[in-house]
């Protein structure tokens, strides 16, 4: 299987928190839909497996118009081979979600919705600088509920002044809401974000990594007594539900990134789109992909593999790593991950390594430790 990222780089408006790439200014909205049809066109030829994902990421993708929407659609089908039941999503905010607009959506081929919310309360969506409010957030998922079963809400914990009783009022208001998916994330602080200049001048408190790993466990305890599996680090599904676009990066499985930013990966190398709309529009105007592309070593697919490996339930194969990386490899990941396993940080379930639950909040550092630097 193979999927395709759809990158919409607008917004109405900067969440002080981001760092992806998008404009709020929407005067070459029209360009920029043509140029992502034509890139569709000028690659056709690298996707050779059924296309089993369409994700619509940003920015904003839930700012397209019903035409826009189709315009990219009929790019799709008329170029690659899609699967009979794909898995496509819309990454929507809680303000563009109407009835009308959600009722366009149901007349579309989108099957799947991640709506936006972060937060349900108004201290904590005005911090982020968000463009709904906290009524929003609840009318649009009610709404959505009506036209589509495939639904996941987004949601940020360790924000600065949240407790940990807000936090679990949050997770209360979701469960309750009765989505079969929650994506939560912690929130960080990335370089030339407005957060981090007001967390500087001292207009907003630093992030507590303490409180957010309390944060953590408390979304483990709520989401495991609602029936959700958390078969990814932030990911949260009923059965049937987890996210098939997501799992297959974990997966290593090749996707290509459409638009502006947008990343692609086929399982030997990584390229990336320029990250800057007029370029990017100018160059697939002269048909010139506008991409760079890194060609990764087997130290790095290794290391990635370990990655996404322990953020999953599914955990790190040592037979995948023996039989598609050698022996010193895995002698190599056995002896790093020996000081781990002491700690009960990881476990080993027959022949495969997974982080406990004791260790899950420390995924990304215990992963680090496994990596490979240079075998020689």
């Amino acid at each position: 299987m193979s999927g395709i990222y759809i990158h919409i780089p607008f917004c109405k408006q900067a969440c002080h928190y981001c760092d992806f790439h998008f404009s709020t200014s929407l005067k070459k909205k029209d360009k920029l839909i043509d140029a992502l049809c034509k890139e569709l066109v000028l690659r056709k030829e690298e996707l050779k497996d059924k296309v089993e994902t369409i994700y619509f990421g940003g920015g904003t993708p839930s700012l397209l118009s019903s035409e826009e929407m189709q315009q990219i659609f009929e790019a799709i089908y008329k170029n690659y081979t899609v699967s009979e039941n794909p898995e496509i999503t819309l990454e929507a905010n809680p303000d563009d979600l109407s009835n009308s607009q959600i009722h366009k959506f149901t007349n579309s081929q989108i099957n799947r919705l991640s709506i936006g919310v972060q937060s349900f309360f108004e201290e904590d969506l005005k911090l982020m600088n968000r463009a709904h409010n906290a009524s929003e957030a609840l009318e649009c998922i009610k709404e959505a509920k009506q036209y589509f079963k495939n639904i996941s809400i987004d949601l940020i914990y360790g924000i600065p002044g949240m407790t940990n009783k807000r936090w679990k009022e949050n997770l209360e208001v979701a469960l309750r809401l009765d989505v079969p998916h929650l994506s939560c994330y912690a929130l960080t602080i990335e370089p030339k974000t407005a957060l981090k200049k007001f967390i500087e001048k001292g207009i907003v408190p630093p992030v507590d990594e303490d409180v957010a790993k309390q944060h953590y466990e408390i979304l483990l305890s709520e989401t495991e007594k609602a029936g959700l599996e958390n078969y990814e680090f932030s990911n949260f599904g009923k059965p049937g539900f987890h996210s098939h676009n997501n799992t297959a990066y974990w997966e290593g499985k090749p996707y290509m990134g459409i638009g502006p930013s947008a990343h692609s990966y086929d399982g030997k190398s990584r390229s990336w789109n320029v990250a800057n709309n007029t370029k990017y529009i100018k160059s697939i105007e002269e048909g010139i992909l506008p991409s760079e592309e890194e060609i990764l070593s087997k130290e790095d697919i290794y290391n990635e593999y370990i990655m996404t490996g322990l953020r999953t339930k599914k955990g790190v194969s040592l037979e995948k790593v023996k039989d598609e990386f050698g022996k010193d490899f895995l002698e190599y990941l056995l002896k790093q991950a020996k000081i781990h396993l002491q700690n009960k940080l990881l476990i080993q379930e027959n022949q495969t390594l997974k982080i406990s639950k004791k260790g899950k909040f420390l995924s990304d550092g215990i992963a680090a430790d496994l990596f490979l630097v240079n075998l020689d």
